[in-house]
Protein backbone atom coordinates (compact mmCIF):
# COMPACT_ATOMS: atom_id res chain seq x y z
CA UNK A 1 0.00 0.00 0.00
CA UNK A 2 2.96 2.21 0.58
CA UNK A 3 4.48 2.09 -2.71
CA UNK A 4 1.58 2.77 -4.36
CA UNK A 5 1.01 6.19 -2.28
CA UNK A 6 5.04 6.84 -3.20
CA UNK A 7 4.22 6.53 -6.90
CA UNK A 8 1.10 8.95 -6.87
CA UNK A 9 1.44 11.79 -8.84
CA UNK A 10 0.21 14.64 -6.49
CA UNK A 11 -2.99 16.31 -7.81
CA UNK A 12 -0.85 19.66 -8.57
CA UNK A 13 1.04 18.00 -11.16
CA UNK A 14 -1.63 16.13 -12.72
CA UNK A 15 -3.84 19.51 -12.93
CA UNK A 16 -0.89 21.32 -14.28
CA UNK A 17 -0.41 18.41 -16.74
CA UNK A 18 -3.79 18.41 -18.02
CA UNK A 19 -3.63 22.08 -18.38
CA UNK A 20 -0.56 21.63 -20.53
CA UNK A 21 -2.44 18.97 -22.99
CA UNK A 22 -5.52 21.16 -23.47
CA UNK A 23 -3.40 24.49 -23.98
CA UNK A 24 -2.16 22.67 -26.36
CA UNK A 25 -4.88 20.84 -28.04
CA UNK A 26 -6.82 23.97 -27.95
CA UNK A 27 -4.03 25.88 -28.74
CA UNK A 28 -3.58 24.00 -32.06
CA UNK A 29 -7.44 24.07 -32.77
CA UNK A 30 -7.76 27.88 -32.81
CA UNK A 31 -4.82 28.71 -34.95
CA UNK A 32 -6.30 25.96 -37.48
CA UNK A 33 -9.71 27.76 -37.40
CA UNK A 34 -8.13 31.24 -37.54
CA UNK A 35 -5.56 30.57 -39.92
CA UNK A 36 -8.36 29.24 -42.70
CA UNK A 37 -10.67 32.61 -41.56
CA UNK A 38 -8.15 34.91 -42.06
CA UNK A 39 -6.39 33.41 -45.38
CA UNK A 40 -9.20 31.43 -47.43
CA UNK A 41 -10.83 33.66 -50.00
CA UNK A 42 -14.90 34.38 -48.55
CA UNK A 43 -16.79 32.87 -50.88
CA UNK A 44 -15.05 29.57 -50.31
CA UNK A 45 -15.31 29.79 -46.63
CA UNK A 46 -19.17 30.82 -47.08
CA UNK A 47 -19.82 27.90 -48.86
CA UNK A 48 -18.35 25.63 -45.64
CA UNK A 49 -19.46 28.35 -43.33
CA UNK A 50 -23.18 30.15 -43.72
CA UNK A 51 -22.68 32.25 -41.16
CA UNK A 52 -19.99 34.14 -43.15
CA UNK A 53 -22.59 35.19 -45.95
CA UNK A 54 -24.15 37.39 -43.37
CA UNK A 55 -20.58 38.50 -42.24
CA UNK A 56 -18.65 41.46 -43.18
CA UNK A 57 -15.56 40.61 -44.43
CA UNK A 58 -13.51 42.49 -42.60
CA UNK A 59 -14.84 41.11 -39.53
CA UNK A 60 -14.23 37.50 -40.73
CA UNK A 61 -10.63 38.26 -40.78
CA UNK A 62 -10.73 40.04 -37.73
CA UNK A 63 -12.21 36.75 -36.00
CA UNK A 64 -9.50 34.82 -37.64
CA UNK A 65 -6.62 37.29 -36.37
CA UNK A 66 -7.88 36.76 -33.17
CA UNK A 67 -8.40 33.05 -33.54
CA UNK A 68 -5.31 33.00 -34.32
CA UNK A 69 -3.84 35.48 -31.63
CA UNK A 70 -5.39 33.60 -28.90
CA UNK A 71 -4.53 30.34 -30.14
CA UNK A 72 -0.06 31.78 -29.80
CA UNK A 73 -1.50 32.87 -26.42
CA UNK A 74 -2.15 30.30 -25.34
CA UNK A 75 0.87 28.46 -25.60
CA UNK A 76 3.66 30.65 -26.01
CA UNK A 77 3.46 32.95 -22.87
CA UNK A 78 3.43 29.99 -20.48
CA UNK A 79 6.04 27.92 -22.88
CA UNK A 80 8.47 30.47 -22.33
CA UNK A 81 7.32 31.97 -19.44
CA UNK A 82 7.48 35.37 -20.38
CA UNK A 83 4.52 37.18 -18.86
CA UNK A 84 2.91 34.10 -18.47
CA UNK A 85 -0.50 35.99 -16.70
CA UNK A 86 -1.29 36.54 -20.35
CA UNK A 87 -2.16 32.67 -20.87
CA UNK A 88 -5.28 32.91 -18.95
CA UNK A 89 -6.37 35.94 -19.99
CA UNK A 90 -6.00 34.39 -24.02
CA UNK A 91 -8.02 31.63 -22.85
CA UNK A 92 -10.52 33.97 -21.40
CA UNK A 93 -10.63 36.20 -24.25
CA UNK A 94 -11.74 33.31 -26.42
CA UNK A 95 -14.59 32.37 -23.74
CA UNK A 96 -15.83 35.44 -24.86
CA UNK A 97 -15.31 34.67 -28.26
CA UNK A 98 -17.19 31.06 -27.97
CA UNK A 99 -20.32 33.08 -26.53
CA UNK A 100 -20.18 35.05 -29.45
CA UNK A 101 -20.18 32.15 -31.60
CA UNK A 102 -22.73 30.68 -29.90
CA UNK A 103 -24.89 33.67 -30.00
CA UNK A 104 -24.39 34.07 -33.94
CA UNK A 105 -25.12 30.35 -34.28
CA UNK A 106 -28.36 30.45 -32.31
CA UNK A 107 -29.78 33.94 -33.77
CA UNK A 108 -28.71 32.45 -37.58
CA UNK A 109 -30.21 29.14 -37.00
CA UNK A 110 -27.23 27.01 -37.28
CA UNK A 111 -27.81 24.17 -33.78
CA UNK A 112 -24.72 22.35 -35.50
CA UNK A 113 -22.44 24.55 -34.60
CA UNK A 114 -23.47 24.94 -31.26
CA UNK A 115 -21.77 21.81 -29.48
CA UNK A 116 -18.35 23.01 -30.96
CA UNK A 117 -18.84 26.38 -29.51
CA UNK A 118 -19.51 24.56 -26.05
CA UNK A 119 -16.62 22.36 -26.24
CA UNK A 120 -14.23 24.72 -26.83
CA UNK A 121 -15.24 27.66 -24.91
CA UNK A 122 -15.68 25.01 -21.93
CA UNK A 123 -11.92 24.19 -21.95
CA UNK A 124 -10.80 27.18 -22.63
CA UNK A 125 -12.68 28.13 -19.32
CA UNK A 126 -10.95 25.22 -17.87
CA UNK A 127 -7.04 26.96 -18.75
CA UNK A 128 -8.81 30.37 -17.37
CA UNK A 129 -9.77 28.79 -14.48
CA UNK A 130 -6.73 26.74 -13.63
CA UNK A 131 -3.87 29.00 -14.96
CA UNK A 132 -5.30 31.76 -13.05
CA UNK A 133 -6.67 29.66 -9.94
CA UNK A 134 -4.45 26.88 -9.21
CA UNK A 135 -2.08 25.76 -11.39
CA UNK A 136 0.05 29.13 -11.92
CA UNK A 137 3.14 29.51 -14.22
CA UNK A 138 5.84 31.40 -12.75
CA UNK A 139 7.26 34.25 -14.79
CA UNK A 140 11.15 33.16 -15.53
CA UNK A 141 13.77 35.06 -13.46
Amino acid sequence: MSSIAATAVPRSKVLHYSLWVVQALLGAAFLMAGFMKATTPLDQLGANMAWVTYTPGALVRFIGISEIAGGLGLILPAATRIKPILTPIAAGALVVVMVLAFITHLVLGEPEGLPVNVVLGGFAAFVAWGRFKKARIAPRG
